[in-house]
């Protein structure tokens, strides 16, 4: 694979600041450039989302939250649950639930049913209304509720969009909708929701292989996310749902490789685990790394071959040279989901579903963001230093993450004519490991400590 060289930003090992806006940041790489893959012969390639779902039953019915299924350990928790297990609960009790701050979402094609999808759920789990906003900045396709590829997306939407609101309930969102799951026209919307500035926060519940795009894609990527960080945002990405494999750029078969958008330094990749939490209260009892043989699907995670390990990785010996992923994990379990009302699935509208997916825990991640940001009186911005800095803390990192160290993300997957390709994975371990990085939120605790260390940064001489 020949190498492209970039010429690194930023210089390297120190704290600066960028515009004078309110954003903190390290430096992205400890040595060398920043490289980017050119493949050769590739063509234009596409993102996939994979929200993993079953149905619970109706809106106005009957739902019991541990959603006990006829199946062993299938279960779900509501909002409540959630809330509870991560902490969440404390700061939303003294007022600490995003008000003022802005989350956005970036999706494909759209979910017709989402303003009353939402009213639903918010009526459902006693949530306040959702200062909601769509745009789609080009003219999208017309809805088809027959076409797989829509329907997907649109599960995708309101799971993103209810849990996004479910953890930061004061928030605004916005959801930016783009013509289609191609790279250009996602890049396209990205860079629209940065140059009209419509949020604190950007969550990306999707990605494709690294091997897949080409250098001008990846170079495309990477300078809106350079341009979103100077504008004081912060990036949030899912890091896959097929432990360390992704499609070859045929969508034949799997290999081995890292995806995009996830891998980018500038991004912050959230990890899936299984949450054991009271199936009645949500008090925490313990996670694992997420890996359900059932349906083929693990804890996205391992290493790039496209980003050089960034500074903020340095001190993490079980990193190499390049980029790993994911940062941070929350609850991806297909067998431990959460409630989502979805119109526009197989069984119609006011349909409850339990979802799973590392794309059930980002939007979630970014309303803890939208939290943060509102705790500091300012935008976080660039948060992985922030995160390694107190995963590098013993007192810090005990208080503030859940260490998962139990499980791992090997998988098998099958191929397009049915064979199995097996694919190895990484197991969980003290600290930073390649399959829910530096573990799940405490919140209650995280919040204040991120809050603190970008005011304390911003401020130092």
């Amino acid at each position: 694979m020949q190498l492209l060289n970039i010429p690194r930003r930023f210089p390297c090992g120190v704290w600066f600041y960028v515009l004078g806006l309110n954003l903190v940041m390290a430096l992205l790489f400890s040595s060398g450039a920043a490289t980017y893959a050119v493949v050769g012969n590739v063509i234009p390639h596409f993102v996939t989302v994979s929200p993993f779902h079953r149905y619970l039953g109706r809106v106005d019915g009957p739902l019991a939250y541990n959603c006990k299924s006829s199946e062993v350990n299938k279960y779900c928790y509501g909002v409540d649950q959630v809330r509870t297990a991560y902490s969440i609960a404390p700061l939303l009790a003294n007022g600490f639930t995003g008000k003022g701050r802005t989350i956005v979402i970036i999706d494909a094609y759209q979910a017709p049913h989402l303003r009353d999808d939402v009213g639903d759920f918010d009526a459902r789990f006693g949530l306040p209304p959702l200062s909601l906003q769509i745009i789609a900045p080009d003219t999208l396709p017309a809805w088809d509720s027959h076409d797989t590829t829509q329907q997907t997306w649109a599960a995708e939407i309101s799971l993103d969009v209810e849990w996004a609101h479910a953890m930061a309930p004061d928030a605004s969102i916005t959801l930016v909708e783009s013509k289609s799951e191609n790279d250009p026209d996602l890049i396209r919307v990205l860079n629209y929701t940065i140059d009209h500035d419509l949020g604190d926060v950007i969550s990306m519940s999707f990605g494709e292989s690294e091997d897949c795009a080409t250098a001008d894609v990846l170079k495309a990527w990477h300078e809106a996310f350079e341009k979103a960080t100077r504008s004081g945002i912060t990036l949030l990405s899912s890091s896959g749902d097929s432990g360390t494999g992704e499609p070859t750029c045929d969508n034949k078969s799997w290999n081995e490789a890292a995806s995009i958008p996830v891998s980018d330094p500038l991004v912050t990749g959230v990890g899936g685990t299984t949450l054991n939490a009271d199936v009645k209260m949500g008090t925490y009892q313990s996670e694992t790394v997420w890996s359900d043989p059932a349906v083929r699907s693990a804890s996205g995670g391992g290493f790039s071959a496209v980003y050089q390990k960034p500074a903020y990785q340095d001190h993490i010996t079980a990193i190499g040279e390049k980029r790993g992923v994911p940062d941070v994990a929350y609850n991806s379990s297909t067998n431990h989901g959460v409630v989502v009302v979805w119109s526009d699935g197989d069984h119609g509208p006011g349909g409850m579903y339990s979802f799973g997916g590392t794309s059930a825990g980002t939007p979630q991640w970014a309303a803890i963001v939208a939290i943060a940001d509102q705790y500091a009186n300012q935008r976080l911005g660039f948060i992985n230093p922030l995160l390694y800095q107190i995963g590098s803390t013993p007192v810090w990192y005990q208080s503030a993450f859940h260490d998962i160290v139990d499980g791992d993300n090997a998988v098998n997957l099958k191929s397009a004519n049915n064979t199995i390709v097996m694919l190895h994975g990484y197991k969980a371990a003290p600290g930073w490991d390649a399959t829910t990085g530096l573990g799940t939120p405490i919140v209650s605790n995280l919040v204040p400590l991120m809050a603190q260390l970008a005011v304390t940064h911003q401020t130092a001489p």
